[in-house]
């Protein structure tokens, strides 16, 4: 079968680690039997974060992305469109998007018939699909964003277009459970959960000498860093060796420095910035435990990377993806989320009991190994394909 992948976010020459799960399903579907293309609806214009910056390279950046390109055998092509500012218009953007979607699609006939649409994301992307009057079946992927902050951030606009793309697919996949019944409060009829995946490494890493404790998220006020921050700070007085390193980048990183030079560990934390993707897993497998007590966290592809290489995890209660995760077996912990005092307790025993954490390594490596590798993934999604052409 043939099938048209249509994502916002999408790895770039800008930000390689951008959208890395809907490539590497796209890359697990191929492989699974399915003959794939990406068409990246790519707004080129600078973000607000490169507008603060005024660098003349954070400003051209949007604009050095290739229109077509080839990752790990997958051809890529860049739709170009223009749409007002984020903040206000963002549940419109499907409607700006759909023209250069159209011609897109009509360009990629040309040469590759595809039998059916799979969009990332109920809007913009599938927005933009439905928009453009594609003749084709649509399967959409919703991996959270879109049920949860596009509905909730643009009540009128954005649910209005998430609520279409959910009824009228011919397909919603799920990255949970929970998300699942989300998509069937929003109107969606048909879906299936699918769950994204990692790579397993051969064996797992002996542990570090000295305990270290790894998160990898965006550095914004959901992924709760403060919280952990706080915690650390008071484990150190019991663990004077213990070190926390954090992968990403964001907003919120200035007030975190502050808060860990106010806490007094500020030398043991260790703010790394974005990394590559194959760098960012790496050093989460490196850890002693993983922790990202996140909210509204509708799965976390960041859990299993590191799980897979045998590393402990501590999520939160409630949250859709520690709660699917943990349901398919051992290796995550969860806490109550806003408790950096629960936080702090649970790492403190498993610092303590390494008995138990090894335990743990191995519960979570054979948790990924049974429910969450990408050949599983791949074959889910062709599976998924199947039913929405049948």
């Amino acid at each position: 079968m043939r099938v048209a992948v249509v994502a916002e976010y999408y790895p770039g020459r800008q930000d390689p680690a951008l959208g890395i799960w809907a490539h590497r399903q796209a890359v697990a579907a191929r492989e699974a039997g399915a003959d794939v293309r990406v068409l990246v609806l790519h707004r080129p214009l600078p973000t607000r974060a490169a507008l603060r910056a005024a660098g003349p390279a954070a400003l051209m950046a949007p604009l050095r992305e290739p229109v077509h390109t080839v990752i790990d055998g997958v051809p890529i092509t860049r739709i170009p469109f223009l749409a007002p500012p984020r903040p206000q218009t963002y549940g419109t953007w499907g409607a700006w998007a759909a023209p250069s979607l159209l011609l897109g699609l009509k360009w990629l006939r040309r040469t590759f018939d595809f039998d059916l649409v799979h969009a990332h994301y109920a809007a913009p992307p599938a927005d933009a699909v439905l928009r453009a009057g594609v003749q084709r079946p649509l399967v959409v992927s919703v991996h959270g964003g879109d049920v949860l902050g596009v509905v909730s951030g643009w009540p009128r606009t954005g649910a209005r277009a998430v609520r279409r793309s959910l009824r009228e697919a011919r397909l919603v996949l799920a990255n949970s459970a929970g998300i699942e019944r989300r998509c069937h409060d929003l109107g969606a009829t048909s879906t299936r959960v699918v769950h994204l995946g990692t790579d397993l490494p051969a064996e797992i890493a002996a542990p570090p000498a000295d305990p270290v404790l790894v998160t990898v998220a965006n550095l914004v006020e959901r992924k709760r860093h403060s919280d952990v921050l706080t915690a650390f700070a008071r484990l150190r007085h019991g663990h004077p060796r213990l070190r926390w390193e954090i992968v990403g980048d964001g907003p919120q990183r200035e007030a975190l420095e502050r808060q860990a030079e106010e806490l007094g560990c500020r030398d043991a934390v260790d703010f790394r910035g974005a990394c590559e993707p194959r760098d960012a897993v790496r050093i989460a497998r490196a850890a002693t435990v993983f922790v990202l007590p996140s909210v509204d966290e509708a799965f976390g592809v960041a859990y299993i990377e590191a799980m897979a290489g045998g590393v402990p995890t501590l999520g939160c209660h409630g949250e859709h993806g520690p709660e699917e995760i943990t349901s398919c077996g051992e290796g995550m912990l969860l806490v109550s989320p806003r408790r950096p005092e629960a936080i702090e307790h649970e790492l403190r025993r498993l610092l303590i009991d390494h008995d138990e954490r090894a335990r743990l390594s191995r519960a979570a490596r054979a948790t990924v190994e049974n429910c969450f590798t990408w050949e599983e993934c791949g074959r889910q999604t062709v599976a998924a394909y199947k039913a929405a052409l049948a």
